[in-house]
Order: structure tokens, then sequence, then C-alpha cells
């Protein structure tokens, strides 16, 4: 025995008495059908039952209902906390996501390359992927807009931006160790695989210098060390750092995962957390708040929601002007920083 067929917008056509074109404008709320005819097709529809076809009707109206995310390492902390805003926000706003993760340049200059395509997506959040000239040059000639996330390179310009202005954060951080009374300030940065022309750890070591340079203190080559992104590397060189002759009493990380790093260095070499060492980090992933770490918050999930919002903007609005959002930092004080012996 056959099951029934899904009725379709012809079943709904016959049943109400009216052409193809008017049930499809009922569907698409269309402001120019009758309250009369309007009435009828839905009772139609009511009565046999009919669901849309969610693919077919954002296709009638040349629209995807998707929005691509193009995310390098996707499962680090603060990219996950960056989609489910994302995610939260497309969803309550009747989208699906597809997410690109990049682990290697190749695959950036792929889907840069490919993912703006009308019939594929309605619009593309980029995060902490600065585009090179010809990518934007693409990205400008296709039809399909383009917001950035966490990009402050200049060139990114003509498009929708979500910044974080992390010079301003790594002075913040810097600040609260020369507040409480450090002058032996080490820093441990992040060095990005080669080819992915991050910035984020670049513009937060220029944060903690000018905030040296602002208190009179000598900026010293040998407590600056940078690393691949991970906890294990960043062990080693605060392991390094707090072997030197005049080791630092305090040590900033470019970001949290690298602190746990640098308390574990500290662990291992007998140090008291905060008393022989101050630890600060940056991101105010979940982690730190379960180890008490002292760090600078960005607005991870709201960097999201933003990006998403501005999109829709654009999408409604595609002649209007690029706009730059520029998000806030904010120092939360914990166990892991306090004034040097």
């Amino acid at each position: 025995m056959f099951a029934h067929m899904r009725p379709t917008i012809k079943d709904i056509a016959e049943r109400a008495g009216v052409g193809l074109g008017t049930v499809s404008r009922v569907l698409n709320d269309h402001p120019r059908v009758s309250e009369t005819t309007r009435a009828k097709v839905m009772g139609a529809v009511r009565d046999l039952n009919y669901v849309p076809n969610l693919a077919a009707r954002g296709l009638s109206m040349g629209k995807t209902q998707s929005i691509a995310v193009i995310a390098p390492f996707f499962t680090r902390s603060v990219f996950v906390e960056r989609l489910h805003g994302i995610e939260e926000t497309t969803s309550a706003n009747g989208y699906d996501v597809v997410i690109y993760n990049v682990d290697a340049v190749e695959k950036r200059d792929r889907y840069f390359r490919t993912v703006p395509d009308p019939r594929r997506v309605d619009g593309v959040i980029v995060i902490s992927l600065p585009p090179t000239p010809p990518d934007v040059a693409r990205f400008q000639r296709s039809t399909v807009p383009v917001v950035f996330v966490d990009v402050g390179n200049p060139i990114c310009e003509p498009f929708d931006r979500i910044v974080i202005n992390d010079v301003a954060g790594g002075r913040k951080a810097t600040r609260h160790l020369i507040d409480l009374g450090h002058r032996r300030i080490g820093y441990i940065g992040d060095i990005p695989q080669a080819g992915f022309n991050f910035t984020a750890g670049e513009d937060r070591f220029e944060g903690y210098r000018r905030a040296l340079i602002e208190a009179t203190i000598e900026v010293r080559p040998e407590y600056h060390l940078d690393g691949r992104f991970g906890r294990e590397v960043a062990r080693d060189l605060a392991t390094r750092l707090l072997g030197l002759s005049e080791p630092p009493t305090a040590i900033f990380a470019s970001n949290d995962t690298q602190a746990l790093g640098v308390l574990e260095a500290a662990r291992d070499l007998g140090l008291d957390v905060p008393g022989d060492l101050s630890v600060i980090g940056y991101d105010d992933i979940e982690m730190a708040d379960y180890l008490g770490l002292t760090t600078v918050r960005q607005l991870l999930f709201e960097s999201g929601r933003r990006s998403v919002e501005a999109l829709l903007r654009r999408i409604e609005e595609p002649e209007k002007g690029p706009s730059c959002d520029t998000l806030p930092v904010e120092l939360i004080v914990r166990r892991t920083t306090a004034p040097p012996r």
C-alpha cells in the first residue's frame, strides 16, 4: 500500500480555486494579496496539512537561509565561544550555519575563493583571518556580504567589522601588574602558524610595551618569549624566563591557555602563585574562572552575536556604508596576581 504523497502548492491552488502564483505570494507573505484570498489559501493549507519546503521557499526568494563561518582552529575555546554567539543569533533569525574550519593556509585560500557564492550562502562571517588584497577584490566583486570578526587590519575597512582593542587589553593587563608594584614583568606571546597573519598577539604585546614605557620601566628583550599556541610550549617558555639570573616577578601570557602553562611551570619550580609569581592571561575562557586566573575578558559570545546582526543588516541594506564595531575589554582580577614580595 502506497503512502499518501505530500501535498504541493498545486494542490493548495486547486483547493482554494486560485493560481499557483497567488499561493506563492501568500506563503511568502507578499503584501499584494487581499485578505479574502489569503484566508482561502490558508484554509486550504490547514485542510491539506501542507508543510512548506523551506529550502524551496528560500530558493524562490533568492535566499539559501544559510550563513557561512570561516574560522581557524575552531575547536579552540575562543572560537567555540564566538561560534555559540553566532549559532544562537542565526537560529533565532531562521538561518542555518555552515562552518568552514581552516587549519591550513591552502584551506583558507580555497574557502575565500569558493564560499562567497550566492548559490551556497546568503552571507559570510570571517573570524581572525586577514584577507590579502586579491581576496578583498574578490569579496567586493561578489554579491555575498562579508563581515570580519577580530581582524584589525586596515585592508578590511570596506567591510563591516567587529573588532577587539587588543592593544588596550594588553595595556590593561600590564598596567594591573605595574599598579601592584611589579617592575620585572615577562611576556609570553603566541606565534601564529605561518601564513595566517593573525594580529591579536602582536597587538597585545604592543599594549604591554606601551604600558611599560608609560611607567618608565625598561622593556627588556630577555623578558619576551614567543612560541606556538599551547599549554606545553608556554610551560617551557615560562621555565626559561623563571630560570634567568634576575627572573620576572610577574608574567603576562597572551592567552589563557598559555597562562595555564605558566602556572604549571611555577608549580614545577615550587613557586607560590601569587606570592612568588603573579600570572595574568587573556580572553577569560571558562577555564580561567575555574582556575581563579586573573585575565583580560574579551566579549567572545557578544562578538559572535554582533557579527550576525551586522551581516543581517547588510543583507537588508546592501548599499549602506561599512560599519566598525569595537568591543571593550575588561580586567578580571582573581587569585593569581598580588604585589611582589
